[in-house]
């Protein structure tokens, strides 16, 4: 019995373990050195943690080892991080990104034309038949020569619709008849130019953006033909008749009714001030060409 030890047997034998030594703050523990002549295997690539989908203000990670993203991590080319919150996006000076479409302004070199150009029977055909689409269509074209030559001749013709220019015209002689004929015809391409013109120069004040020429080639066309059912009849049954005044009534309201279409095509307005755009030429036509035996 006194060789006997009381105690925890083999477990005595062993060494106390001793405790792990911790690090000191602010250090990292730096990778077990590989023996001379040998390279040691890198340490573990760890991926900087993504932020969560959908998030705002959270901080960017960064990888500490400077490498970068996986492939599957990265943006693609083309994306809309730019319309992100927080996010600035350049553009070219002068570009609006935000533009839903060009507008339209009649007589601008850039615009396009909405159709062909219609030839002179098509454009005559159109004004009477499919006033608006006629008008939207030939609002970028002068059409200086079909409007001077009816108008020219709806000058002619006139003189014959009044009785007391009639009358003068049938007492002279062919010299002296000719020379009136032709100076009402001048008179009448005039009128047409200067009424065409104003109707033009409102329908800018009051915030047109038309062209110039369309408008009052187009405006001679619209005065000759509204006016060529009153002097057809005119010329047989004299001014003064009483079928001859109403039908000039009637026709000076259409007259009114193709002026506002067209100033509101060629100058994209709406009908109120189209037709605002066009009272004075109305009232020239009504008072001096139409009814000026009333």
């Amino acid at each position: 019995m006194a060789g006997f030890r009381i105690g925890r047997g083999r477990d005595n034998d062993r060494a106390p373990q001793q405790p792990p030594r911790q690090q000191p703050y602010g250090q990292q523990q730096q990778p077990p050195q590989a023996p001379y002549g040998q390279q040691a295997y890198p340490p573990q690539q760890q991926w900087p943690q993504q932020p969560a989908a959908g998030g705002h203000g959270e901080p960017e990670y960064f990888d500490p080892y400077g490498q970068q993203q996986p492939p599957q991590a990265q943006q693609p080319p083309h994306s809309y991080a730019n319309d992100n919150p927080g996010h600035t996006q350049v553009f070219a000076f002068g570009e609006d990104p935000y533009s839903q479409g060009a507008t339209y302004h009649a007589g601008a070199a850039a615009a396009a034309p909405t159709g062909p150009r219609l030839p002179w029977k098509e454009l005559l055909r159109g004004i009477v038949m499919r006033p608006g689409p006629t008008f939207l269509q030939m609002r970028d074209y002068a059409v200086w020569g079909p409007a001077l030559i009816v108008t020219f001749l709806y000058g002619l013709l006139a003189v014959f619709g009044f009785d007391d220019a009639r009358a003068d015209v049938m007492k002279a002689t062919l010299a002296n008849a000719v020379p009136i004929v032709l100076s009402a015809g001048v008179a009448f391409v005039v009128c047409g130019l200067l009424l065409g013109g104003v109707t033009h120069t409102l329908a800018r004040q009051l915030g047109g953006d038309g062209a110039w020429q369309p408008t009052v080639g187009l405006s001679m066309l619209v005065m000759s033909i509204t006016d060529a059912p009153r002097l057809l009849f005119a010329v047989f049954l004299g001014g003064d008749n009483m079928f001859v005044q109403v039908l000039g009534w009637a026709t000076w309201v259409a007259a009114g009714a193709l002026f506002t279409s067209l100033v509101s095509k060629s100058h994209d307005l709406p009908w109120q001030k189209a037709l605002g755009a066009s009272a004075i030429q109305l009232i020239a036509l009504l008072s001096i060409i139409k009814l000026g035996t009333l």
